[in-house]
């Protein structure tokens, strides 16, 4: 390659040369001379070609024989590596084979030890059966020696035990778990006293006064004329708009309005009061005036949630929650007006969240609508428990509080420390002297209840209801009812109360067992 560049570039002088001459041939005689200068010029370009190109041509050479010799030594350098990485590999694979027969001259031994091994273990195991033959034998010749002896046989024998040891486990159980409750009651009673006493001590509250009647007082009994109106038209327009009886009689000066329904009486009531203040009384007008007067009372509605809500700090209730708050002002249940009740059970739920350290305003927040079931505007076949459970999810309250709205009368299972402290201060709204009316019948129905459910269990003799029906005494019969026995029938007749009869606060039964000794002096 070299060589071929040297002649290329003699080439190209001759040529350049040639040309030169062959351009200059058409001159004149003085162009001759000029010529021959150019002919010497080109004879020394090509000898100084020649010189140049034989300096190339052995430097090249040398170069050349360098490089071969560096790619030789690198070559001799790549097989040098090559075969000691082959000697290696030999080395490995020499050192594993020979471990491989370590391990396999290891494994023929530990073979050979199983298989003696299990030589041995056959024997053993063939030794031990003929030993559990001869046991099994002995036991059942001391089977039949024994059901000779006591004239038992071995499952009567054993059924016997077993009862034997039932009872025995169950008299160390019931006595485990009464230190059990006691220790609890020791630790859990004076802190839960504390808590329940401050909480009722920091509430004020009101005497229920309200009952199913109103009554409207009048100035003269001319009036009563004018509300029955010619021939009662005036009377029954005004039942058939408010759907509230109007009871018109000889007490002086006053007209009763009986209903069920708080609202409606309302309605009646100011409605009365504006024809009689107006003097104007028709069925027209009547139709009139219960119907401003009906948007007047809905308007107090808004009004009375909306200061509810205010009174006690809770933010962001739902527009139709507000309405229902106050709906509750012209409810009562027992007696106690509803949405007093309400804001004394979110009193009482605050301050013993705040007691217990839990979140005080979601506290006030369940206790306020613990009891918007109560007030539907149209009437459900659900418990109020569960509709107001229903009425919260629907209009987005937190989970707690709707599980506590739910659990408070036990219709759901409780999932927050929120829930208890719901019923219990619904308990304690409810169950005060002074909160509620009962009516007679019920209430001597219930202690009745709570005397039979305790009569019902064997070896009673008596039970009496005391202290309004919060306190159950059971006379046991001595010969039939141990101490351990008594213990334990407090703990289910407690548990049949609960789980059977409903009740306001809480139920203590007490179990009595006393031996009498009696003799005669003659």
């Amino acid at each position: 390659m070299t060589t071929a560049i040297i002649v290329g570039v003699i080439c190209l002088v001759i040529g350049a040369v040639l040309g030169m001459v062959f351009s200059k041939s058409s001159l004149n005689a003085k162009g001759k001379f000029i010529i021959d200068d150019a002919t010497k010029n080109a004879e020394n370009l090509i000898e100084k070609a020649t010189v140049q190109a034989e300096s190339i041509k052995k430097e090249k050479n040398l170069q050349a024989k360098e490089k071969f010799l560096e790619l030789k030594s690198q070559h001799d350098a790549d097989i040098q590596a090559r075969e000691k990485k082959m000697q290696e590999a030999e080395k490995r694979t020499k050192d594993k084979e020979n471990k491989l027969n370590d391990e396999l001259s290891k494994a023929g031994k530990l073979e050979k030890d199983l298989d003696r091994q299990i030589a041995d273990y056959a024997r053993k195991t063939e030794i031990l059966e003929k030993k559990q033959q001869e046991l099994d034998s002995a036991t059942a010749k001391k089977v039949e020696m024994l059901e000779k002896i006591s004239n038992y046989t071995a499952e009567e024998a054993k059924a016997e035990l077993v009862e034997t040891m039932k009872a025995e486990a169950k008299t160390r159980a019931q006595a485990h778990v009464q230190s059990i409750m006691e220790e609890a009651q020791l630790n859990a009673k004076s802190e839960a006293r504390k808590i329940v006493i401050q909480t009722i001590q920091r509430i004020g509250t009101e005497q229920a006064i309200e009952n199913s009647v109103s009554v409207f007082n009048i100035e003269s009994d001319e009036v009563k004329g004018r509300i029955i109106g010619r021939e009662g038209r005036n009377i029954r327009a005004l039942e058939a708009m408010t759907g509230v009886e109007i009871i018109v009689d000889d007490t002086p000066e006053a007209i009763l309005l009986s209903c069920f329904d708080p609202v409606r009486r309302e309605i009646a009531r100011l409605s009365l009061h504006r024809l009689v203040t107006d003097g104007r009384i028709h069925p027209a007008r009547i139709e009139e005036v219960v119907e401003k007067t009906r948007k007047m009372i809905e308007e107090e509605i808004i009004e009375v949630g909306k200061r509810t809500i205010i009174d006690l700090g809770i933010h962001g209730l739902h527009p139709e929650l507000v309405k229902i708050v106050g709906r509750m002002k012209y409810r009562s249940s027992y007696g106690q007006n509803l949405l007093q009740h309400s804001r004394e059970v979110a009193n009482i739920a605050a301050t013993m969240a705040a007691e217990l350290g839990l979140n005080v305003k979601m506290a006030k927040r369940a206790g306020l609508l613990h009891d918007i079931g109560k007030v539907p505007e149209q009437e459900s076949e659900l418990p109020h428990a569960l509709l107001g459970m229903q009425w919260a999810e629907k209009y987005g309250e937190n989970p707690e509080v709707i599980n506590a709205i739910g659990a408070h009368h036990d219709e759901v299972e409780m999932t927050s420390l929120l829930s208890p402290i719901i019923q219990v201060a619904d308990a304690i709204s409810g169950a005060r002297p002074g909160a509620r009316r009962q009516v007679l019948e019920s209430y001597i129905q219930r202690l009745k209840d709570l005397e039979a459910a305790a009569l019902s269990f064997e070896g009673v003799s008596s039970a009496y209801a005391i202290q309004a029906g919060r306190e159950l005494r059971v006379m046991v019969e001595s010969g039939k009812v141990n101490d351990e026995i008594a213990s334990q029938l407090s703990y289910d007749i407690s548990e049949k109360i609960q789980n059977e009869l409903t009740y306001p606060g809480q139920v203590r039964v007490t179990v009595i067992r006393e031996t009498r000794a009696v003799n005669i002096a003659r």
